[in-house]
């Protein structure tokens, strides 16, 4: 569900709204670049709204706590938001700043994104060891990560490469491939990474030709309760119409093909003039069998015109291909 209120992008305008509301509690995850972002909203709202008394509550949610095994493997529903959302349901916080890559495209009731931010970078980036970039790496690198979608796009582009699996957060992910030396490179998004100050790292940002990112990537999801409606059209004034209509096409088509964790799907859409440019990929785990789509749609003005648009285009994939590819993966899994 997405607040209609927001879907303008223009600041709203009531007063005696605002002044009704003098406290916020923002949930969020305790992870640096977590922390991060959730400031990075308070911020916003302080700015446009000095009179608030804003504060933080850490919860940890159970992507952080099981850190021994593959995300694919232990189920792709709300790993990192549920707990979350149930503090929200609960009326423990009032909003919750989520990576909108992290949110599942179905909205629990009660609950609803009432703002999706401007959008970062959405490029993945290559962390080398010596420089080396994803096409100069030595035959049968060895290159980490913990996504599928890259994995799958990873292979497809260089089957000679070694994918190790890691988790954790990007501190950490930093550190264990600085204290591993048998690793040649790893895989980040750049949003991640620049918000956090690692930019001096990077060895390469990786074009979409090569890799799309994860739906979503680079944007930040506030959630709020949907009858919650000072929360709301106070959150509302940090809604960025043109990200929402592009990231409402790439959750659309995700929710068309039914993908999360387990499922290697990449989507980049763009919107220039009110024309929408969408990209999509779906991959089988070896890299070895893809198939890549793309469409433009004109006088896109709505996120029902948007969405439309990924549904389309998720049909388009399912009847390439991409429906013999998934369902090979599920059964797998």
């Amino acid at each position: 569900m997405f607040f209609a209120g927001a879907a303008s992008g223009a600041p709203l305008k009531s007063p005696n709204v605002f002044a009704l509301k003098h406290a916020l509690i923002i949930g969020t995850r305790s992870s640096p670049l977590a922390l991060w972002q959730a400031e990075f909203v308070k911020a916003e709202l302080l700015h446009r709204f000095p009179q608030l008394d804003i504060s933080l509550r850490h919860i940890k949610t159970t992507g952080d706590k099981i850190l021994d095994s593959p995300l694919s493997k232990i189920g792709d529903k709300g790993l990192f938001t549920r707990e979350i959302e149930h503090a929200l349901l609960r009326g423990e916080i009032d909003l919750a700043v989520h990576s909108l890559k992290d949110l599942p495209t179905q909205t629990p009731d009660g609950l609803v994104i009432s703002a999706i931010t401007p959008r970062e970078d959405t490029r993945d980036v290559l962390i080398s060891k010596n420089g080396e970039t994803l096409d100069t790496l030595r035959s049968n690198a060895r290159i980490a990560t913990g996504s599928l979608r890259r994995r799958a796009q990873l292979l497809a582009h260089r089957p000679d490469l070694q994918i190790v699996e890691m988790r954790g957060n990007l501190n950490t992910r930093f550190k264990k491939f600085n204290d591993d030396g048998t690793l040649d490179a790893m895989i980040l998004a750049f949003a991640g990474v620049h918000r956090l100050g690692f930019d001096a790292q990077i060895s390469e940002i990786i074009t979409h030709d090569k890799m799309l990112p994860a739906v979503g990537q680079g944007a930040l999801g506030i959630e709020t309760r949907v009858n919650d409606g000072e929360t709301n059209a106070l959150i509302g004034t940090l809604n960025d119409f043109s990200t929402a209509l592009c990231t409402k096409a790439e959750r659309a088509l995700l929710r068309r093909l039914e993908g999360g964790c387990q499922i290697p799907i990449g989507a980049f859409a763009s919107l220039e003039n009110q024309t929408l440019s969408l990209s999509a990929f779906i991959g089988s785990l070896d890299g070895a069998r893809s198939v890549r789509k793309s469409l433009s749609r004109h006088a896109i003005v709505s996120i029902d015109d948007a969405e439309e648009s990924g549904k389309t285009l998720a049909e388009e994939l399912l009847h390439a291909g991409g429906k013999d590819i998934l369902q090979e993966i599920r059964a797998s899994v």
